[in-house]
């Protein structure tokens, strides 16, 4: 099919008329609609690669893609990194249904943190405007939402240890919101509070240290040390990974605060030249 398909819908001469520029491109159906829009250094190198797409599964989704397709678009751009911005504002703003990354903001997941009444707030969401209610302080966004879940998850189960959770009956009211989670905690001491902030900002690991050396002093947690122990370097990869990058990312395009919102989240990390992180989508 690869070959044949492809020049029949768009001409056999129409890779050779391809620039070597960067570039973006996209895929249309028989009614305009973009299926798929694709950034390249090369565009007629990376278009030649959908030309000659064998029936290898690694080429299951280009052969697919020249299959449904009626129309091919190109637009040149001066640099890669000019293609890789609008690649995402097109993603972003035309959702195209080939397109995962950077199309659907149940990918992009914030956490929250807040008090209420003396006890301590934490929320993971996928909205955080749903919450304005609870006034709480956003860390994130983040790309991978199962990364960031389970370091979520990890967390409210490391603070067990430390302090006493509110059962569900006893947390403030609000609206659930699917694939939201809010826990509630007293007694987390001061410190613990401060050294948590500092961590999801992103801002210092040694935190993480002072957390052990408090769990350590808790009977559950020494009983339980191969646990505690997974936890603490389950927190410290996420660090690593997503937290650490984030907080440089914001510092280099000299923005304040925790919090970059869904939408320009991609576009902040291409504009900074700091890795997506999105090997796990």
């Amino acid at each position: 099919m690869g070959v044949k398909l492809f020049d029949r819908k768009f001409g056999k001469e129409y890779e050779e008329g391809l620039p070597t520029s960067p570039g973006v491109y996209m895929f249309r159906d028989e009614h305009g609609k973009v299926l798929y829009v694709g950034k390249a250094k090369n565009l007629r190198r990376r278009l030649g690669n959908y030309r000659n797409a064998s029936r290898r599964k690694a080429h299951r989704k280009m052969r697919t893609l020249v299959r449904r397709a009626a129309a091919l678009d190109i637009v040149p751009t001066d640099s890669e990194r000019a293609a890789l911005l609008r690649e995402n504002e097109l993603i972003r703003t035309l959702r195209p249904p080939f397109n995962v990354n950077g199309a659907f903001s149940f990918l992009y997941p914030a956490i929250g943190v807040g008090t209420d009444a003396g006890r301590k707030l934490y929320c993971f969401t996928t909205a955080p405007a749903s919450w304005s209610e609870l006034d709480l302080q956003w860390y994130g966004t983040f790309r991978s939402r199962p990364r960031a879940r389970e370091a979520f998850d990890t967390l409210v189960e490391t603070l067990t240890y430390l302090a006493h959770p509110e059962p569900r009956s006893r947390l403030p009211k609000h609206q659930p919101i699917r694939g939201s989670r809010l826990v509630a905690f007293r007694r987390l001491d001061h410190d613990t509070d401060r050294d948590i902030e500092d961590f999801l900002a992103g801002s210092r690991t040694d935190g993480l240290g002072r957390i052990a050396e408090r769990l350590l002093e808790k009977p559950r947690a020494r009983a339980e040390s191969e646990r505690v122990q997974e936890c603490l370097r389950c927190l410290k990869a996420f660090y690593e990974t997503d937290l650490e990058k984030l907080r440089y990312a914001l510092a280099s395009a000299g923005l304040d605060g925790t919090f970059i919102d869904q939408e320009e989240r991609d576009a902040l990390f291409i504009a900074t030249r700091t890795p997506l992180d999105d090997s796990s989508n």
